[in-house]
C-alpha cells in the first residue's frame, strides 16, 4: 500500500487516542507554550497593582458548576494576586445553583494557602435572591441585603465588615461572571455608583465585553482559561490555567497536523489517479 493510502485510510481510532492523550498528559507532565499576555490581562493586573497595600476589593462569583473548567482557575489567579498584596476580599454570588459553594471552597482553600483568617481577611456573604435588587441596594447598604454572612455569622462581628458598608468603601471589583449578569454589575455597580470593574468571564463571553472596555466602564477582562494563563503569568504563579492551555495548545496542534496529512495525502492520491 502506498503512502497516499496510509494517509487516506488512516484509521480514525488512533486519531481520537493522540487526542485524549494530548488533553490528559499535559494535566500531569506539563507542557510549556509561549503565553503572550494581551492588554486587556494586563490591564486588570495593573489595577491591582496601583491599589495600596492591604487594601479591600469586592470579588462576586456569578458562576455556574458547568463552567468551572474555565472560570474557575481564573478566579483562583485573581484571589491569589489578591492574597499576595494582603488585600481584604469580600465576596458573594448572585448564582443560587452551586454559588455560594463554589465561593466558599475557593476563598477557604487559597485563604488557608496564604495563611488567611476568615472574617479578618476574606468574607463570603453568600446568596441572595432578584440580584438587581441586592446590586443596588448594596450601594446604601450592604448590611441591608446581607446582614448576615453564608453561614449565618452576624456581619457586625466580623472585623473586616466594621469599615466595609457600602461600594464606596471597597476600592476594586472584580467580577467573575459566565451570564448576563456581569453586564448588571457594569450598568449599576460601575456606572450608577462609580466602582472601578474588572471583569473575568468565559472566552465565549469576553468579545461582548469589549464594547465596555473601550467606553471605559471596564478597566480589563480576563477572557477563558487563557486569561487566567496569561494572569497566572503575570503574578508568577503557574498553576491550571496554565496546564490547561498547555493541554489546549497541544490539541490545537495535532488537530492541524492531522489535517495538514489529510491533506496531502488526499491531494497527492488525486495526482496519481490522474497521472493513471
Amino acid at each position: 500500500m502506498s503512502w497516499t493510502a496510509h494517509l487516506t485510510s488512516f484509521d480514525r481510532r488512533w486519531i481520537y487516542l493522540l487526542i485524549a492523550l494530548s488533553v490528559i498528559l499535559p494535566m500531569f507532565f506539563p507542557v510549556s507554550f509561549p503565553e503572550r499576555v494581551t492588554e486587556q490581562t494586563r490591564s486588570v493586573y495593573d489595577a491591582m497593582e496601583a491599589l495600596p497595600e492591604g487594601s479591600t476589593i469586592m470579588i462576586p462569583f456569578e458562576i455556574w458548576p458547568s463552567t468551572l473548567p474555565e472560570t474557575e482557575p481564573l478566579a483562583r489567579a485573581a484571589v491569589r494576586h489578591a492574597f499576595m498584596r494582603n488585600f481584604k476580599i469580600v465576596s458573594l454570588s448572585n448564582i443560587g445553583a452551586g454559588g455560594p459553594s463554589i465561593t466558599e471552597r475557593v476563598l477557604r482553600e487559597e485563604g488557608d494557602a496564604f495563611g488567611k483568617i476568615y472574617g479578618v481577611d476574606y468574607v463570603n456573604l453568600g446568596f441572595k435572591a432578584n440580584y438587581l435588587a441586592v446590586l443596588t441596594g448594596m450601594g446604601t447598604s450592604i448590611r441591608s441585603i446581607y446582614p448576615t454572612d453564608h453561614s449565618g455569622t452576624p456581619l457586625d462581628s466580623l472585623p473586616i465588615m466594621q469599615t466595609v458598608d457600602r461600594y464606596d468603601d471597597v476600592q476594586f471589583v472584580f467580577a467573575i461572571s459566565d451570564n448576563a449578569t456581569i453586564e448588571y454589575w457594569i450598568s449599576i455597580v460601575g456606572a450608577r455608583f462609580g466602582a472601578k470593574i474588572g471583569a473575568g468571564v468565559t472566552a465565549v463571553m469576553a468579545p461582548k465585553l469589549f464594547a465596555y472596555l473601550d467606553a471605559g466602564q471596564l478597566v480589563g477582562i480576563l477572557g477563558g482559561m487563557k486569561g487566567g494563563a496569561e494572569y497566572e503569568k503575570l503574578i508568577n504563579r503557574p498553576e491550571w490555567a496554565t496546564r490547561g492551555m498547555g493541554a489546549q495548545s497541544l490539541v490545537h496542534l495535532v488537530i492541524i497536523a492531522f489535517i495538514v496529512l489529510g491533506n496531502i495525502g488526499f491531494i497527492a492520491s488525486r495526482r496519481n489517479k490522474a497521472a493513471e
